[in-house]
């Protein structure tokens, strides 16, 4: 029998209980052996669950007992869980993980601790809930070098913009109407503001090119400025908006930032609605590959938990797996004014001023929208070469935004 421990059973803890005692024959089998919880660490008690005699209230006793192979950290914020899974990995556990502030802030630290006690810190579940997107990364797109990532990775800011296009509706309203179907927390700044994001694309960032960027430093601009007259605007320019976490690399260092984009049709992400996430790998030999599902939610998230879970008492997972991050330093981490995709603006004014814009963006795309507005989509360059080109028009943009095409 295989012996692991939970800590923290709230929506995720509980959850990978759920995948484990359903599946329990599924999991067995997979391991070549069973699956005990033995051990669930939380500040509350159970009674009525299946599991609850195994509630313990002090970390000390899961360290202190050599049958717990794994531990299963679900707690949610950086600390305790930090300290917890330091702990974990120094007394020989293996370690997997839903936290994605932890390992945007520590995974560093934490996968050379895992190494030296030739142990695996595992964190599928740490970005994009159920999508499979962490291992691929790591071993089926292994024969490519990763050239950009890009993608949704909060639902809930997806579903309110999704309904804000759909509905014609305000950015408020929809905020409510996600925090009654419990997709947004009652202080949901987390998400709208795109610090949820941030931390999923620095993780993103590190597993393509090795540096773990401060989440706390890049580029983050939520959803908040959103009105329903952008969406509007962008769906007459055939696209969505949508709030999109991007990594790349720029003349050798990591670009990392949070923004709403105009996603044109063109690119599958425009099409990625409601609360799902759709995640675009950039490569140099397979091209673009699309990572699409539920990227939130009990059992999804949990199903990754429960993979990583299975992934390591398999033996299918070993600490030489690790991967290698270091933590990025000022000259690693390019300026988010270096980006350079193509814009969009949009103006009022008449069609001499249409031809005044689409001349000094170097564009052939422009479109008349109502009462006298009009938008025109750039050519690819960086905000300051754009912006500088429309102040030699005397115009003044009404919007502008980033275009993912």
């Amino acid at each position: 029998m295989l012996h692991i421990a939970l800590l923290g059973f709230g929506v995720v803890g509980s959850g990978t209980a759920e995948v484990i005692l359903q599946n329990q024959k599924q999991v067995a089998a997979y391991c070549g052996d069973e699956v005990n919880v033995k051990y669930i660490l939380d500040l509350r008690d159970f009674p009525e669950h299946p599991l609850g005699d195994r509630v313990v209230h002090d970390i000390q006793v899961i360290l202190d007992d050599p049958e717990v192979v794994l531990v299963a950290e679900m707690m949610g914020g950086a600390h305790p869980a930090y300290e917890f899974t330091s702990a974990a990995l120094k007394a020989g556990k293996h370690v997997v993980t839903s936290n994605k502030e932890v390992v945007a802030t520590f995974g560093a630290q934490l996968l050379d601790l895992a190494r030296e006690h030739h142990v695996s810190y595992l964190f599928e579940a740490s970005v994009g809930g159920g999508i499979p997107i962490i291992r691929p990364m790591q071993t089926d797109l292994a024969s490519n070098e990763i050239l950009s990532v890009s993608g949704i990775l909060n639902g809930t800011t997806n579903f309110i913009l999704t309904k804000m296009k759909n509905e014609g509706a305000a950015f408020a309203d929809m905020l409510k109407l996600a925090q009654q179907k419990g997709y947004a927390e009652a202080n949901p700044t987390a998400d709208v503001e795109g610090l949820d994001a941030a931390r999923k694309i620095v993780i993103l960032a590190a597993l393509a090119f090795g540096k773990l960027l401060d989440p706390n430093k890049i580029s983050t601009t939520g959803i908040t400025g959103i009105t329903e007259e952008h969406t509007a605007l962008a769906d007459k320019l055939g696209g969505a908006i949508k709030l999109i976490a991007h990594t790349e690399k720029i003349d050798g260092r990591v670009l990392a930032l949070v923004s709403p984009f105009l996603v044109l049709p063109t690119n599958p992400i425009c099409h990625v609605d409601d609360v799902y996430n759709g995640i675009l790998v950039g490569t140099n030999m397979l091209g673009r590959a699309l990572f699409y599902g539920a990227g939130a939610g009990k059992l999804p998230t949990a199903s990754a938990v429960v993979a990583d879970i299975l992934d390591i008492l398999s033996g299918r997972s070993t600490d030489r797996r690790l991967p290698h991050w270091q933590v990025a330093g000022a000259d690693d981490v390019a300026d988010v004014a270096s980006l350079s995709c193509r814009r969009v603006y949009v103006f009022e004014g008449c069609p001499r001023c249409e031809a005044k814009a689409k001349t000094a963006l170097a564009s052939e795309d422009s479109v008349w929208l109502c009462d006298g507005k009009f938008a025109v989509i750039s050519a690819k360059m960086t905000a300051t070469d754009a912006d500088a080109a429309i102040q030699t028009t005397g115009l003044c943009p009404i919007l502008s935004l980033p275009v993912l095409d």
